[in-house]
C-alpha cells in the first residue's frame, strides 16, 4: 500500500468521524451546533460521507486513484473554504447559488471555513506535492 493511499484511508477515517460527531450526545449543543460552532445539516451529513466514501475507494483501488481523488478533492474543498471566508456561502451546500454573497468581512467568515481550508488545503498538498515523491 502506497503513501498516497495511507492518506486516502485517514480521510476516510476523518470523515466518517466528522459524520459520526453530530450523533455523539455532547458535542453538539442546544441549538444543534457542533462544538458550538458548526451548524450541520443532513445536506453536510451526507456531502461528508460521500467525501469518506470516495476516500475508500481510491485508497483500496489504487495509488493513482488516492492521488486523483486529492487532487480533484483537495481542490474543490480548498475553493468552497475560499468561497466561504470571502462571500459568505460556498458552493459545496449551494450556498453561494441560492443566497449569493452574504457577507463582506472575510475575517468574520474565517473561523467557520477553517475546516474546509486545512482539510483541502492538506489534500491540495498531498495530491500535488507528496505525491511526486517517492517515499
Amino acid at each position: 500500500m502506497s503513501n498516497l493511499q495511507k492518506w486516502a484511508w485517514v480521510y476516510t477515517a476523518l470523515f466518517l468521524g466528522v459524520v459520526s460527531l453530530g450523533y455523539i450526545p455532547g458535542f453538539t449543543d442546544k441549538q444543534g451546533l457542533l462544538f458550538g460552532l458548526f451548524s450541520i445539516e443532513l445536506k453536510d451529513d451526507i456531502l461528508h460521507l460521500a467525501s469518506a466514501i470516495w476516500a475508500a475507494w481510491a485508497a483500496w483501488r489504487s495509488e493513482r486513484a488516492s492521488r486523483l481523488y486529492f487532487q480533484l478533492f483537495g481542490s474543490v474543498y480548498f475553493l468552497d473554504g475560499i468561497l466561504g471566508t470571502l462571500f459568505g456561502q460556498a458552493i459545496l451546500d449551494g450556498g453561494l447559488f441560492l443566497f449569493g454573497i452574504t457577507s463582506r468581512d472575510p475575517i468574520a467568515n474565517l473561523p467557520a471555513n477553517i475546516p474546509h481550508l486545512l482539510i483541502g488545503g492538506l489534500a491540495v498538498w498531498v495530491g500535488f506535492v507528496l505525491s511526486k515523491k517517492r517515499v
